[in-house]
């Protein structure tokens, strides 16, 4: 126990904390862009919504390094697109923090997308239909009725985006590399120190993504209850 707390004291968290950061900014980032691309696409006829709905929830089935690879060619400095940003705007994307956001962003966007999009779906049509007759404008009937009555889908879909960021791997590591202090993230952390042969640093992170995680699904699942609780009561 004593070794293990002396562990603990010397653990270099800087990957915690750039995971969080990560996971929260990149969260805020797929919430708003999600919420509006749902919305978007739910007024498309069929063959478009097709076809966007596939392109939009690729990134959820190919595999992260592949979704990394593409964000390399597109970003890189030696591309068109990363040469602009970085000439002309001075922004960098490869090997740094803004690399990690976008990766993370780009992986869980999907899940915030189809959650907000099978909860707007799910709304009775019949409160949109009372809104206009009511004289409300499109935008208002959207925030003031739609959004509050898919709120426990939306917020289910931000829970797991954010769990899904925290935990970025393949992508991230294309993207943003692994720079100690900077684009190190905490999986990034754990598969270095097994490469390395220090299993016990690696259990210790595991423990921690793991106690992270099970906190969310557990907040997730108190937020459901409730909410079928209030659902009852109606």
């Amino acid at each position: 126990m004593q070794e293990l707390w002396e562990i603990l004291k010397t653990l270099d968290y800087s990957p915690l904390w750039i995971s969080l950061k990560t996971g929260l900014v990149a969260t805020a980032v797929c919430f708003f862009l999600g919420v509006w691309t749902a919305r978007s696409v739910m007024h498309m006829g069929k063959r478009a919504k097709a076809f966007v709905d596939g392109l939009l929830t690729l990134p959820m089935v190919l595999p992260p390094t592949v979704a990394g690879f593409f964000l390399l060619l597109i970003f890189s400095l030696r591309r068109p697109v990363g040469t602009f940003l970085y000439q002309e705007l001075s922004i960098k994307v490869v090997q740094t923090w803004l690399g990690c956001i976008l990766a993370a962003s780009v992986i869980a966007f999907p899940l915030m997308y189809r959650n907000a999009r099978a909860a707007f779906e799910q709304v009775d049509i019949e409160l949109i239909y009372a809104g206009r007759t009511l004289g409300m404008s499109e935008r208002k009937i959207f925030w003031r009725v739609v959004l509050p009555s898919a709120g426990p889908g939306v917020v289910s879909g931000t829970i797991l985006t954010f769990a899904r960021a925290l935990g970025e791997y393949g992508a991230t590591s294309m993207l943003a590399g692994n720079i100690a202090g900077k684009t190190g993230t905490i999986s990034q952390r754990i598969a270095m120190v097994i490469q390395n042969g220090d299993y016990r640093t690696a259990g210790l992170w595991v423990a921690i993504i793991l106690l992270i995680s099970f906190g969310i699904v557990v907040v997730m699942n108190l937020f459901a209850d409730a909410n079928l609780k209030n659902i009852k009561k109606w």
